[in-house]
């Protein structure tokens, strides 16, 4: 499993303007390779606040730093600027970016769209990255993702236009950490309990996850009302499917055995999911 924080960058959600979509996706992707989201913060658009969130979430020590947002040609997009500044390295016209961006500009203008074609000094902007960068192809809009090693750990810095985020994350991205970290397993089961009061279950819940230390159970609070039930969630991360669900078996069979003591039946909930 390899250990991951997110740092969304942008005014406009800070200011809510913008609802955060991209954070609740990637932690969904990242799930499913056997990722594990240790931490999401969300941060201003200027270059200080990015630096210093960045140093802080290295000094952690995940393995990967996943930045959203601010990579576009406007003045107030200065990710890669902070990024630069919190690694100590300067600034550099990337000549693999200038292409992709270039060639990006002429598709696009050749579809028809109002975009010129060609290069001004906004749009040279996005292929400046750190020194030490791999540019990431966008297949959906102008600037590229970046992707850049800080020892063994890494930085990804992707678009926070949600199709554009998706579309590198998607084609370069994923690829990449299943070639760096192997494939991972990830299970899940949604069950729904015939009560409505969580803190009856809180005691059960407990004793089973300490026994069962591979699977996470959560319960989700709902408003008091007759008839409501509860939803609980358990989830198992492991190399191979086979071995996430034999974890799961075992504690939906020790959680069930302990409710029904209480009196309290279980069924599977609609739209359960388990992913490989």
């Amino acid at each position: 499993m390899f250990q991951v924080e997110i740092l969304t960058i942008g005014n406009e959600i800070l200011a809510g303007e913008v609802l955060d979509t991209n954070t609740h996706w990637v932690c969904q992707q990242l799930q499913d390779l056997g990722g594990n989201v240790a931490g999401a913060s969300l941060v201003r658009d200027r270059v200080e606040d990015v630096a210093q969130a960045l140093r802080s979430a290295l000094t952690r020590g995940p393995d990967v730093v996943i930045t959203m947002g601010g990579l576009g040609p406007t003045a107030d997009d200065l990710t890669l600027a902070g990024v630069a500044e919190a690694l100590g390295v300067p600034l550099e016209l990337h000549p693999q970016a200038l292409s992709l961006v270039t060639q990006r500009y002429d598709i696009l203008s050749r579809q028809g769209s109002s975009l010129l074609a060609g290069l001004n000094p906004a749009r040279q902007k996005m292929a400046r990255l750190p020194k030490g960068s791999h540019p990431l192809p966008n297949p959906v809009g102008t600037a590229p993702g970046v992707r850049l090693a800080v020892g063994a750990q890494e930085v990804v810095c992707l678009p926070g236009v949600p199709t554009e985020m998706k579309g590198i994350f998607q084609t370069e991205v994923q690829t990449h950490f299943q070639q760096r970290f192997g494939a991972g397993a990830y299970a899940r089961r949604d069950l729904l309990a015939s009560c409505s009061d969580e803190s009856l279950l809180a005691p059960v819940l407990e004793k089973v996850n300490r026994a069962h230390p591979k699977v996470y159970i959560k319960s989700r609070a709902r408003p008091f009302e007759e008839g409501v039930r509860l939803r609980l969630t358990l989830a198992s991360r492991a190399k191979e499917r086979a071995e996430a669900e034999e974890y799961l078996g075992h504690a939906l069979k020790a959680l069930e055995g302990a409710l029904s003591s209480l009196g309290i039946d279980l069924e599977e909930k609609a739209g359960d999911s388990s992913t490989a």
